[in-house]
């Protein structure tokens, strides 16, 4: 089905209606299929995007400079010191400018007013590649790869388990309610969603046949989930706070005692990543395994790396989208 999202920014799936997310996953797909075809349609021939980054990025930033150059585009990497943003220039001045010169702006940084502000005065579609609030581009990801392996989603049964509030867990709130899946957000109750975020998410299930549930108990969280999903325990910026995090969610990590919980034969296991599963990195070298184990992270049930793969054809699907030639 085809629909017009051309001149659209992408800051939060709130924005957009379950067809339209449809209709990006959709294309994501096709996307997907012609690049393993060695197809190339060029869709964003001769486009200019400006990537801002205040925050250090592997996925989102390779995801959007591949898929910028599939597609025929050019994309200049603009990092924390390469530009005025938020120092000697206001936001709005700064969208102002990009918005004469790019044809479409990715931001990935600290306050989702930042994002909100470029899209309002840039008057070119701006990308959200994450902010403190939302994480959208990851979010058609991990649709897309719940799709894939179990050929549908609706009705599907998702637990996030770990930290509550953060980024990941509102987008994967708005993101299962809109497609109609039954989401629960499995975590401390210190840890919680804000209750303003979920009402919103309680309409939407209403809409859609989707359902959500927050709770502490991991018994009732995860039994019966198709997918199990974490992120780290401390987000960025929020690194002081590990030691506190890791003895208040240590009973939440995924492990393979949790994949038995499920019930489940064969649950697929989820992480936006970097996964602190081992102590192969500086992080957690002195800690190790952390929001999961690296049983868990090896086996056959993690889909984490069709999963990272996938936040290339789903951030081309957007871009193309909006973009793209109508």
């Amino acid at each position: 089905m085809a629909m017009n999202l051309i001149g659209r920014s992408f800051l939060t799936l709130k924005d957009f209606t379950p067809e339209e997310i449809r209709y990006m996953l959709d294309l994501a797909k096709e996307l997907k299929r012609l690049k393993q075809a060695g197809i190339k349609p060029r869709n964003l021939e001769g486009k200019n995007i400006a990537l801002i980054f205040e925050k250090a990025s592997t996925r989102t930033r390779c995801a959007f400079v591949v898929a910028a150059s599939d597609e025929g585009a050019h994309a200049e990497y603009l990092g924390k010191d390469d530009i005025q943003l938020g120092k000697k220039e206001t936001v709005a001045d700064t969208a102002r400018v990009l918005g004469r010169m790019f044809d479409g702006i990715q931001f990935r940084g600290f306050k989702h007013e930042t994002v909100e502000d470029l899209a309002k005065y840039a008057g070119v579609p701006v990308w959200n590649g994450l902010t403190d609030k939302f994480h959208p581009t990851q979010v058609l990801a991990d649709l897309m790869t719940i799709e894939e392996h179990y050929g549908y989603l609706k009705g599907i049964t998702f637990a996030f388990v770990g930290d509550g509030r953060n980024n990941m867990a509102n987008s994967l709130m708005i993101g299962c309610a809109k497609m109609g899946l039954d989401c629960r957000i499995v975590a401390p109750k210190g840890l919680h969603p804000e209750k303003e975020l979920v009402d919103e998410v309680k309409k939407i299930c209403k809409e859609t046949g989707g359902k959500i549930t927050i709770t502490d108990d991991v018994d009732k969280g995860v039994n019966g989930a198709d997918v199990l999903y974490t992120d780290v325990w401390a987000s960025m910026g929020e690194e002081a706070q590990m030691q506190a995090r890791i003895k208040l969610l240590k009973p939440y990590q995924v492990n393979m005692a949790m994949i038995k919980k499920t019930g489940k034969e064969n649950p697929i296991f989820l992480h936006c990543l970097p996964a602190f599963h081992n102590s192969d990195t500086t992080m957690s070298k002195d800690i190790g395994e952390m929001e999961v184990t690296d049983e868990v992270f090896e086996s056959k049930h993690s889909k984490v790396f069709d999963e990272a793969e996938n936040r290339l054809h789903t951030i081309k699907a957007v871009m193309v989208a909006t973009l793209g030639a109508k």
